[in-house]
């Protein structure tokens, strides 16, 4: 599955935790230029999101985080747990809607199944007992965002607000069309601010705590934590879409020479799988047993003389000599 901080009002899709590495020349990428204002690729707005970044991570320090340690202190573990799964099920409709839009029978026909079985077995999606061994149909992410993304639509800008974290334009339009699937087909309650108001205030305390761990391992001792941020959005969400066409994803920056890495559903590179391999140095040859055996008589003896020649023989010990003791 796996933001900066989930958000309270829930709006895009969240963000997995799982960090992509750069490629090796990412860092090299050559910033554009709008009027007076410097910005990284693909983030034109950066000047207003690096703001509303800084009024969050203010937030987050003093309200979300609190809140959400509270919340996670006070309520028991099988409780919010039953709620995560309640709220996750009452999802599943605008997962098996997206699956229809894009043509993924079988996607969607989990979906149902999943829907069905916890809503029913489950205890109106309090347990999630479909994703047991007995189903094996575990929750698949989606949204109108992805939908738009598999049909080829570009992300667009790149956008941070405070509250609903990082998104970019089209993911952010697909947020609030997702929102309205419940309302518009089922109505009550679903558009009553009696269920959306609690609604996005469990799931987004329930999301910070779980994510706390790991935000701070990826924000802590980050040299930009903004960009960080950033970076991994983009790059995650770009995987997603590639892995919902069933393609690897290029992962190059603007200005690579070499193409970049390749991320998507089974990705061959190297670099990826061990991300402190050099990408550019030369491959080691593999140690087999000839190589393993040195005809350096150095290396064989580290006693012996290597300046000595190996083709002399030793002189032959004088047995009249006299023995030193």
């Amino acid at each position: 599955m796996i933001a900066d901080l989930p958000p309270v009002i829930q709006a895009p899709p969240p963000i997995p935790v799982a960090v992509v590495p750069l490629p090796a020349n990412a860092a090299a990428a050559s910033p554009a230029k709008t009027g007076t204002h410097w910005h990284a690729p693909g983030d034109p707005l950066e000047k207003f999101n690096r703001r509303m970044f800084a009024i969050h991570q203010t937030l987050d320090r003093a309200v979300i985080r609190p809140a959400a340690m509270g919340y996670k202190h006070a309520m028991p573990r099988p409780v919010r747990s039953g709620l995560r799964n309640f709220f996750s099920n009452l999802g599943e409709p605008v997962v098996f809607l997206n699956f229809v839009l894009q043509f993924k029978p079988h996607s969607a026909a989990k979906t149902a199944v999943r829907f069905i079985i916890n809503s029913t077995i489950g205890v109106g999606g309090l347990v999630d007992v479909a994703k047991g061994k007995a189903f094996e149909l575990p929750h698949q992410p989606n949204g109108f965002g992805d939908t738009l993304g598999y049909y080829g639509v570009k992300a667009g800008p790149y956008l941070f607000l405070p509250l609903l974290g990082p998104s970019d334009f089209r993911d952010f339009l697909g947020g609030q069309a997702d929102g309205l699937v419940l309302p518009i087909i089922v109505d009550k309650p679903f558009d009553r601010l009696e269920y959306a108001i609690p609604k996005a205030v469990i799931t987004g305390l329930d999301q910070r705590a779980e994510l706390d761990g790991e935000l701070h391992a990826l924000l802590d001792d980050a040299l930009d934590p903004y960009a960080t941020m950033r970076s991994v959005y983009l790059q995650d969400r770009a995987g997603e879409i590639a892995g919902l066409k069933g393609k690897a994803l290029d992962v190059s920056m603007p200005g690579d020479a070499d193409g970049g890495a390749k991320i998507g559903p089974k990705s061959p590179s190297s670099e990826l799988q061990d991300p402190l391999s050099d990408p550019a140095a030369k491959p080691v040859p593999p140690v087999t047993t000839e190589t393993k055996k040195s005809t350096a008589p150095e290396l064989q003896d580290p006693l012996s003389d290597p300046a000595q020649d190996p083709s002399a023989t030793p002189p032959a010990a004088d047995p009249k000599a006299p023995v030193r003791r």
